[in-house]
């Protein structure tokens, strides 16, 4: 059990959220960088795959990013050959962006590591526990979308 310093007392959840997400995005990491990716990069592929070509700027909006973050992200993913860019035929200012034929290797490997991360972090759990945990943190979602949503107003 971890003790939580009395500074945080008010928060324990946030506290909570706060360890495990660490945690998570810390084992993301060394999965992602085994089949060649940074966290956050198979996101954008994961968009691309199901969605198919995308404007840059509607893959910030998809993935809540900011522009900077994504033309990095973008860049990093065209070097290694998984995405290319185009300009738009209908906007001059828009950039499409698109997974190319070598993703797909990429795709079937993301898979794996993203059941790997399931697996990992649902360790010990029965299913009930597992649907009831993703519930839970579905509900935070919400709320702090909402939350959000009204701070940005």
């Amino acid at each position: 059990m971890v003790t939580v310093p009395s500074s945080a007392g008010a928060g324990p959840i946030s506290h909570a959220i706060f360890r495990v997400a660490r945690l998570h995005r810390m084992l993301a990491g060394q999965l992602l960088r085994r089949v060649g990716l940074h966290p956050g990069q198979e996101l954008v592929m994961m968009q691309l795959w199901e969605l198919g070509p995308q404007r840059q700027a509607d893959l910030v909006r998809l993935l809540d990013s900011d522009a900077a973050t994504m033309t990095r992200t973008v860049r990093r993913l065209e070097s290694a050959g998984f995405v290319r860019r185009r300009p738009s035929p209908t906007d001059k200012r828009a950039t499409i962006i698109e997974p190319t034929p070598a993703s797909q290797a990429l795709r079937r490997e993301v898979e794996r590591v993203w059941d790997e991360l399931e697996t990992l972090t649902t360790d010990g759990l029965t299913d009930a526990e597992r649907e009831a945990a993703a519930g839970v943190l579905e509900r935070f979602e919400a709320g702090l979308a909402r939350a959000n949503a009204r701070m940005r107003a």
